[in-house]
């Protein structure tokens, strides 16, 4: 079928795959709101549930890898819907856990796996595959926008539930909310198209492993993992020590993902105009001084709105421009999988920004060494994306 000639088909699957972001990143997005009315009723502090969420991270990192060779042999909706599955039943366990152990294994692993199947690493390479080339940068901001329209929607409304319904009413309605992705995966099906000149997967991940330009992909999209993940979760946190209420911090969540659904569309769009890597290293640096800000300046509304729009705008534009750069550079063959493994890297970056957080918190009562990190890690990714060669590599033969 001529895609150009029949939009239907590709249109329906980029939105319904940015409904799935949308859903399983705006889940995401409300852990922070549990961990001050969960620690209250379980006597749980700051320490344990960073290393929950760290866990979490590195294995969603991991298991994206998985996920993108399930995604790549057997077909993209497969892998969706056993990822919304183990995320389902890791928001359940964790309205049950007891002891800090069972919060790693509900909160950690179930929930780290479901994601490994639910977000970037295996929406987008379906999305590029569908899309006809001349809009494919801009359908994969698109896309990516998704999870920042998620932060938006659903982070007021996980603060609402857990004001009316208490935290354990609140991850039951939660968990129903990522339920949701089962049915929508049986419009995300198929998987990649092989012929007589496709590589392997083994001499994909070789090809991909032995240039450094993959590297450099990986370890500036480990800082953009610190960024994300430690203000997700150490935000609220961080405001209501400043004297804010839980609502001014939901409503930062909540507006850093209105302002990266914009972010995420010009990202995409301009990536398809423009060096995919210029553009990286801006949104990295032009990061620096978002948080500079917060840091520098008392605590207030104001304050914390402008630096929440400010970090908005270069949010998420990190993925169409990585994810696009993997494509562009590697083929889409194996893109899920090679998606997955740069992802490991963002999520090796959230692993350590929630750790540091909650650990440096505990030990000084306070985030400001964190936010010194950042900034200074964000002037490192801006350097690391400016090697990126860009040229498409010859794919060799399978034997």
């Amino acid at each position: 079928m001529n895609t150009a000639a029949h939009p239907t088909p590709y249109i329906r699957t980029l939105y319904v795959g940015a409904f799935v972001v949308l859903l399983a990143l705006g889940v995401r997005a409300t852990f922070g709101l549990f961990m001050p009315v969960m620690g209250v009723d379980k006597g749980w502090g700051r320490d344990v549930f960073s290393l929950a969420f760290a866990i979490q991270n590195l294995v969603w990192g991991v298991s994206a890898i998985f996920m993108g060779m399930l995604a790549d042999r057997y077909g993209s909706g497969r892998t969706i819907a056993l990822g919304a599955l183990l995320y389902m039943l890791g928001m359940l366990g964790m309205r049950y856990s007891t002891d800090e152990l069972s919060l790693y294994l509900t909160a950690g692993v179930l929930v780290g796996l479901g994601q490994g199947g639910t977000t970037f690493p295996i929406i987008m390479p379906v999305v590029a595959r569908a899309v006809p080339l001349a809009y494919r940068s801009t359908a994969m901001g698109i896309a990516a926008s998704g999870g920042s329209l998620g932060q938006f929607l659903v982070v007021p409304g996980g603060q609402m539930l857990i004001s009316n319904l208490d935290w354990t009413g609140a991850l039951w309605v939660l968990s129903l909310c990522i339920a949701i992705g089962l049915p929508l995966s049986t419009f995300l099906t198929g998987k990649p198209e092989g012929s007589r000149s496709s590589q392997s997967l083994s001499s994909a991940i070789h090809q991909a492993l032995t240039h450094k330009s993959f590297h450099f992909l990986f370890w500036s999209y480990a800082v953009c993992g610190f960024h994300t993940a430690f203000i997700t979760l150490h935000l609220p946190a961080y405001l209501m020590d400043g004297g804010l209420s839980a609502t001014h911090g939901a409503t930062a969540i909540a507006l850093i993902g209105l302002f990266n659904v914009a972010g995420c569309y010009y990202a995409g769009s301009l990536g398809g105009r423009y060096s995919k890597k210029a553009l990286l290293a801006w949104i990295y640096f032009l990061r620096a001084f978002g948080i500079l800000l917060l840091i520098s300046l008392p605590p207030s509304p104001m304050v914390t709105y402008v630096f929440a729009a400010w970090m908005g705008l270069f949010w998420l534009g990190t993925v169409p421009l990585t994810q696009g750069l993997i494509g562009q550079i590697y083929g889409l063959r194996y893109a899920a999988t090679l998606s997955g493994i740069v992802f490991l890297g963002h999520q090796i970056g959230s692993f350590i920004g929630v750790t540091m957080g909650g650990y440096a918190y505990q030990a000084t009562g306070s985030y400001t060494l964190v936010w010194w990190v950042g900034i200074v890690l964000a002037v490192v990714a801006a350097i690391l994306c400016l090697p990126i060669k860009e040229e498409t590599l010859a794919q060799p033969a399978a034997a």
